[in-house]
């Protein structure tokens, strides 16, 4: 071996090991929990604003009612009992005659999109993905030894034409497209209703198969959100959700809903990896649906998130120096900025964390790196004067590395992803090609 290293074990490990990068985001997580920080960087939703006590009361019957069961394995596939509250769920959606027969209980949104890419990638297979786009999807595309090829998106979601030229590139390397049409993570954006046809349409005549991910779609803060491509087509979509934003990330319980002939394919790989998903927690969640108001708590969280994504973006107006721009997300959890010509977010982020305030840099939902120009920004777990405090440490922050500029020179960063422009009379307007 060439060089040196603290792990003895470089020379041992497997060839996907390569693939594996630390998550930007819980490398922040450390500093960014600290009481003093204002963080704007993670993704987790205000469990505050549950009905504590009556879940600590159902959990606890769980237990003394239903031990014997809910503290025993399980099936692979999931209890027969969630996977009909599953097919509930998604009904409300508009997906329609789905059979639990055909959903998949996983740990999690994170464990459904390792399954799929088990069945479907061999090292060198090539998956297109939205740009930017989740950045624990690029973790497990790249852990499989994928290459991950963004394709452009802007203010109406995925470019039908980027995705075209796309998938023309890329050939029959292509396995899937791996998308989140609805209030996207992280941009915020949601592919419109005209071009969800258009999308499926391209997929169906390439042969292409869709991966749609949906943790965000009940979220909605101004009106109904289009329908999902799964309530569109049957053939050739696998849908995606959780329970994390919606009931409680803790328990880890999330689902696939497959075609019916990949069904048995995806439980044996989930089996492989984990014997089976836990039974307490799935028990707690179907206890959930069954017995409490769910569909109002989704209504107290969208009036919360809807009163934390004006504070957010309200700050931003009023505070944010001028040539930023940003995302004016109608659902979900997340702004996305694009920082004023010169500054670098990544480099930014060490001064940004001395000055007590915390965002995730845009280069973690790039499998190449871009997006030094842009950072995400969470409004779902801090109280609205704790996010407008966010946002006037970040601009502090931003103004300072504007002056330094001014006065050493800069190196344009480069930009990426859709924004709308400051002011009150904002454009949405596309942002460049990134495929």
């Amino acid at each position: 071996m060439s060089g040196t290293t603290q792990d003895d074990y470089t020379d041992r490990y497997a060839r996907r090991v390569r693939g594996m990068t630390t998550s930007e985001i819980r490398a922040l997580f450390s500093v960014a929990s600290r009481p003093e920080v204002v963080s704007l960087a993670g993704g987790s939703p205000y469990i505050a604003a549950l009905p504590l006590d009556a879940v600590g009361e159902m959990l606890g019957k769980l237990a003394s009612e239903s031990g014997t069961t809910s503290l025993q394995y399980g099936i692979g596939q999931g209890t027969v009992e969630l996977r009909e509250r599953i097919c509930e769920v998604m009904s409300l959606s508009g997906i329609h005659g789905a059979s639990p027969d055909d959903v998949v209980v996983t740990v999690g949104g994170q464990q459904a999109l390792d399954l799929i890419a088990r069945l479907f990638l061999d090292p060198g297979d090539v998956v297109l993905a939205e740009g930017p786009t989740y950045v624990g999807a690029l973790g497990v595309f790249q852990a499989a030894q994928a290459q991950v090829r963004h394709v452009a998106i802007d203010a109406d979601g995925l470019i039908p034409a980027a995705l075209s030229a796309a998938i023309e590139a890329s050939g029959r390397r292509a396995k899937f497209l791996y998308l989140i049409p609805t209030y996207q993570n992280p941009a915020g954006v949601t592919l419109s209703d005209a071009r969800r046809d258009e999308i499926l349409d391209i997929c169906e005549r390439a042969g292409l198969l869709v991966v749609e991910d949906d943790p965000y779609g009940m979220l909605s803060f101004e009106g109904d959100a289009p329908l999902p491509l799964r309530a569109r087509r049957r053939d050739g979509v696998f849908y995606v959700s959780t329970f994390s934003k919606t009931f409680a990330p803790g328990l880890r319980v999330g689902w696939i809903l497959a075609p019916h002939a990949v069904r048995e394919k995806l439980v044996m790989a989930s089996e492989a990896a984990i014997l089976c998903p836990s039974a307490f927690a799935q028990g707690a969640v179907t206890q959930y649906l069954t017995t409490m108001p769910w569909r109002e708590q989704i209504k107290v969280y969208r009036e919360i998130y809807r009163e934390r994504r004006d504070a957010l973006l309200g700050a931003l107006h009023d505070l944010m120096p001028a040539g930023t721009s940003w995302t004016h997300p109608a659902g979900g959890l997340f702004v996305w900025t694009t920082l004023p010509d010169g500054l670098d977010s990544k480099a930014m982020m060490p001064r940004a964390i001395a000055a007590r305030v915390a965002y995730v840099p845009g280069t973690g939902f790039y499998a190449d790196g871009t997006g030094t120009a842009n950072m995400r920004l969470n409004f779902s777990f801090a109280e609205p004067a704790r996010l407008r405090e966010g946002v006037r440490r970040l601009a502090g922050v931003m103004e300072q590395e504007l002056a330094m500029r001014a006065v050493f020179g800069s190196t344009v960063a480069g930009s990426g992803g859709p924004h709308r422009r400051r002011g009150p009379a904002a454009a949405d307007a596309p942002g460049p090609d990134l495929a």
